[in-house]
């Protein structure tokens, strides 16, 4: 039978014989419905209509869909001795870029920031013998394929080296979570943030939102409390979700920057 996924926000169900009648992450009022209607790709139609690219992004793998697909994000994959950890997921995984994957010392986790971007985590997880696959408990509702290999953490950090660590910053949604990087940008510190801060056009500021499709903010308590989870971490660059939207120095600062003409904005203050 075949697997489905959601053309709006690209998220693997599991397998049926019709597809299914409603997409719960898309219903959720941070995403949207197709204005022609929910619509749904098998995977070997997604595999026929698009490929997956891979290039240097700032210094770090990225892999992402072309044509673009669904909300866009590309994933990221952080290099250790003994393997890659891919932060955020795409819709697809294919043959070609399973074997990119593996020239990098192959994968040994998968995590990931929000329901939005868990594509298909099950199936890069089954290609590299069902490595793990850490989501925050407090989204597991938004899983649409089950998976053995998920493993739905708890808490305010999982830490998954002694370079890697997840954050749980909360915000955008309950367990939304960032990646910090010990040893990115040269040692300095990396924050892989996905669009939980979202990184801005100017590439020098980020904002924060509860939905970016249908503008609805965050409110001020919910941002300071992402400060307060990264305030602790040193980092000097942040990678965002999509190719290039990347913060390449001064990345606290701007972070901290940002955090305070946020509040000051929706407070009334600025």
């Amino acid at each position: 039978m075949p697997l489905w996924t959601c053309e709006q926000c690209g998220a693997q169900f599991s397998e049926n014989a019709e597809p299914p009648q409603a997409c719960p992450v898309c219903e959720d009022e941070r995403q949207y419905v197709n204005w022609k209607g929910q619509s749904w790709l098998t995977r070997e139609e997604l595999a026929q209509r698009h490929k997956l690219v891979w290039r240097d992004d700032l210094g770090i793998s990225g892999i992402g869909t072309e044509p673009s697909f669904a909300i866009g994000q590309r994933a990221l994959l952080v290099r250790e001795a003994d393997g890659c950890v891919m932060w955020d997921c795409v819709p697809l995984a294919t043959p070609e870029a399973i074997d990119y994957v593996r020239s990098l010392g192959g994968l040994k986790a998968i995590a990931v920031s929000h329901p939005h971007y868990y594509g298909a985590v099950a199936d890069w997880s089954e290609a590299f013998g069902s490595v793990p696959v850490y989501l925050h408990g407090d989204d597991r509702a938004f899983v649409t394929r089950p998976h053995p290999a998920i493993v739905p953490w708890t808490g305010d950090s999982h830490r998954l080296s002694d370079d890697i660590l997840l954050v749980r910053t909360g915000g955008h949604f309950a367990g939304g979570t960032v990646l910090h990087w010990r040893a990115g940008a040269q040692g300095q510190g990396a924050l892989l943030t996905g669009d939980v801060a979202m990184v801005a056009m100017d590439r020098r500021s980020l904002s924060f939102m509860y939905s970016y499709p249908n503008y609805i903010p965050l409110n001020a308590a919910a941002v300071r409390r992402i400060a307060q989870a990264v305030e602790p971490l040193a980092f000097d660059r942040i990678y965002g979700a999509w190719w290039g939207r990347n913060i390449a120095d001064h990345a606290k600062a701007a972070f901290e920057m940002s955090v305070r003409r946020y509040i000051a904005a929706i407070s009334g203050t600025g």
